[in-house]
Order: structure tokens, then sequence, then C-alpha cells
């Protein structure tokens, strides 16, 4: 029973009086869960990362939210702030592109659909972009491509470990073909950064479909989704049109992909941050001259006397 049916039948019964003063709910004190109802606190909801702790649903969240739960506090070093889109093509679909850009920057805060920078995840440095799903779809335009290749660059060059979250509709139709060509530059970018033998991890979260999901969101090293996320390239009638069969419920969910290979473990949010970090460590790059090194040195004298003796 949800709690506003509790206090109506509390009212039929006549245990809350009807000219007794009543006080409202605040608006947003209180959050739904979109799966199984539940009323949670939403600043426990907020504490959670936005997962509900009754039946464990992941609620949507944007780029600010994902910074704050995986950097730590007091290390985020925003890059390339200054980029902007323009409208090359002057396109025009129900609104002309560039009053829809004006209107969701005015909206969202943000110059683009991503945020990228430098941080540090439990101590350890790292190069982080975040897609962000409420600039329009979170699409991939030339700005997303560009901040992105950036980024990626930036972690080859100070040896870095890269991560992407996932959050996009895919290509950008107000861009065109300059929306595509981002697909082969930051792949060819993360093929520069596994060249120099660093760790590209994507992070693919709800939802992550189109040019994104065929390029650099299926590039990693190690592919992570968090739970229940919609991963795809083109929906599901689109394909189920184009196969002529009927495709099994779920084809295109975390859960789905994990099991046929496509996607390598599935990480509930709170418990990213712990995993990233541990990821890092796993697979720091070795510096150039060090195995040599470690050749060449010295046995302790305890040691080489302990070896001369039992010869």
């Amino acid at each position: 029973m949800s709690l506003f049916d509790w206090f109506a039948n509390r009212k039929k019964t006549g245990l809350i009086s009807e000219n007794r003063h009543e006080r409202e709910i605040a608006d947003g004190l209180w959050t739904k869960c979109e799966r199984c109802d539940v009323l949670t606190y939403t600043k426990d909801l907020r504490a959670n990362q936005k997962v509900c702790p009754e039946c464990g649903f992941h609620h949507r969240i944007f780029s600010g939210d994902r910074i704050e739960q995986i950097i730590d506090d007091g290390t985020w070093n925003p890059i390339d702030t200054q980029i902007a889109p323009k409208d090359p093509l002057r396109f025009r679909d129900r609104k002309a592109y560039a009053d829809r850009l004006r209107d969701t920057q005015a909206k969202t805060k943000l110059i683009d659909g991503v945020q990228t920078g430098i941080g540090h995840i439990h101590n350890e440095p790292a190069a982080l972009g975040v897609m962000d799903f409420r600039f329009m779809g979170g699409s991939m335009g030339s700005v997303v491509g560009e901040k992105l290749t950036r980024l990626i660059e930036r972690g080859s060059a100070e040896r870095l470990p890269v991560f992407i979250v996932c959050a996009s509709g895919g290509a950008r139709m107000q861009e065109g073909m300059l929306s595509l060509m981002q697909m082969a530059k930051i792949s060819a970018a993360l093929e520069r950064h596994r060249e120099a033998k660093l760790l590209y991890i994507p992070i693919l979260t709800h939802p992550t479909t189109g040019g994104v999901t065929a390029s650099f969101a299926m590039l990693g090293d190690i592919i992570l989704a968090e739970p229940e996320a919609t991963i795809g390239f083109a929906g599901r009638r689109v394909v189920e049109q184009t196969v002529r069969e009927k495709l099994p419920e779920g084809f295109q969910t975390a859960e789905y992909l994990l099991r046929h290979g496509f996607v390598d473990k599935i990480v509930p949010r709170p418990e990213l941050k712990q995993m990233l970090a541990q990821l890092i460590r796993l697979h720091r790059p070795v510096e150039k001259g060090l195995v040599a090194a470690t050749k060449q040195v010295e046995m302790p004298k305890q040691v080489e006397t302990v070896l001369k003796g039992a010869e």
C-alpha cells in the first residue's frame, strides 16, 4: 500500500478529521520509484546515488551527478570548456538548429552533450568523459567528438587511463556527415591509446545507442555497464524488420549483452567508483626501463649468503 493510499484509508475511517489542517508534502521531498512505486525520501535516494533501496532500480542521472560520484572531492579539473557548437549546415527541421542549441544550452546550463576532465578516483589519476542525455538526447555532434578525442589524446600524453560514461541516442542528425566523422576520429585516438598500452574503459548507461555503440562504446579493453541499461545500435522494430525475425525479450539490455559476450561486467552504480579504482591499479602501465632495472637489482647479502651455503 502506498503512503497516499494509507492516508486515504485513515481519512475514510475517521482517524484523520476532514476539518483538521493537513500539511502538504513539499515538492521533491519524496521520489517514487519508476519500477516498484515505492516512495523514498529524496535525500536518502541521492545518498544511494539514485538507486532505489527497495528494488535496485537505477534512476537516470546526468553528467554533474556522475562526476561527483566518480571523482574524488576537489580533484576535478575540466578541460576544453571553451569549445562550442556551430551550425555550418544551417540545418532546420521543426526549429532552426542554432535556436535549438541556444534553448538546450539555457535549459541544461551545458555548452554541449559531454563534460571532460582530469581527476582522481580513490587517489588514482584518470581522464574522464561523461555524456549527458539532457543535451539533445546525448547526441554526438562535432563538439562531443572533438572533446572526447582531445581527452583521449591528453590521457595518452600523460599516460592516464581513460573512462567514458556513455549515454546517447547516437549521431546528431543536425550536423549530418560532420557528426558521423566523429566516430572515426574518436576510434583513431583510441587506437593510438591502445598502441601506447594504456587502459580505456567505457561505462555503458541507459541508453547507449546508435553511432556511439557502433564506435567508442564497444572499443574498450574492458566494457562495463549499469544494470538494465538499454544498449544497441538500431531500435527493436527496425532490427526486426531488417532481419525479418522476432527478437527475444530484453535482447538490447545490459544483462543480455553480458550473457552473449558484448559486455564484460555489470556494475551497480554504488560500486562503480571502487571498481574503477581497482581496475586502474591492476592495469597500471609499466614504465620504460622498469623491467630491465629490476633484473639488475643487487641481491641482498643475506640471501646471497644463504644461497652460497646451500651450494
